[in-house]
């Protein structure tokens, strides 16, 4: 494939690790721990807000959060799901968030490994080892650069049911809700 499907194909199975979201990091509060995101505590009008959006109790635990393309995850580890991008929330995204050592970094963040070959497998193409940006719609390129690939376009999103240019979130009266995008879907219920 193409320089321009390695982009694609790393930033597609990167972002579709989603898929596997990570529900503790939206169960139930237990307890009388801290929210922490990209090394800082969230104040409790941050919680409220984000409560308001996702009407859930966040579990207290330390989480990044990339707020150009909504991706977040717990902290050391990889993508767990994808929320609205541009939020205040914590500090900035640091390269070691998830721990990786895969030497693909997106929007700043190192992937691990288990990203990056979770991408080769979708992609069915090698993940070359650069720094990238991507927005939430899936648009991509490499850092300081233009666009150059669209993760909607991606041959691998066609299997997954993807696709698509935006996030969109749904909540029904009860606050179940369900947002899905090019990174995924993550479905949260209130207890």
């Amino acid at each position: 494939m193409g320089e321009a499907g390695g982009f694609r194909s790393a930033m597609l199975g990167l972002l579709l690790v989603a898929t596997g979201l990570a529900s503790a990091a939206f169960a139930q509060r237990s307890g009388e721990g801290k929210v922490v995101v990209n090394g800082v505590v969230l104040s409790a009008e941050a919680e409220r807000a984000l409560r308001q959006m996702y009407p859930v109790a966040i579990a207290p635990a330390r989480y990044w959060y990339d707020p150009v393309s909504g991706a977040w995850g717990p902290e050391g580890g990889p993508i767990a799901g994808q929320m609205m991008p541009g939020l205040a929330l914590g500090g900035p995204l640091r390269a070691d968030a998830s721990r990786g050592r895969s030497g693909v970094f997106i929007n700043g963040r190192q992937i691990t490994d288990g990203e990056k070959a979770y991408l080769e497998q979708l992609c069915r193409t090698p993940v070359i080892p650069a720094r990238y940006w991507i927005l939430a719609n899936g648009i991509g390129g490499y850092e300081g650069g233009p666009a150059v690939f669209a993760l909607g376009q991606c041959p691998g999103m066609a299997s997954r049911g993807g696709g698509g240019s935006s996030s969109r979130t749904y909540c029904d009266a009860q606050g179940n809700c369900t947002s899905t995008g090019v990174l995924g879907y993550i479905t949260t219920t209130p207890r």
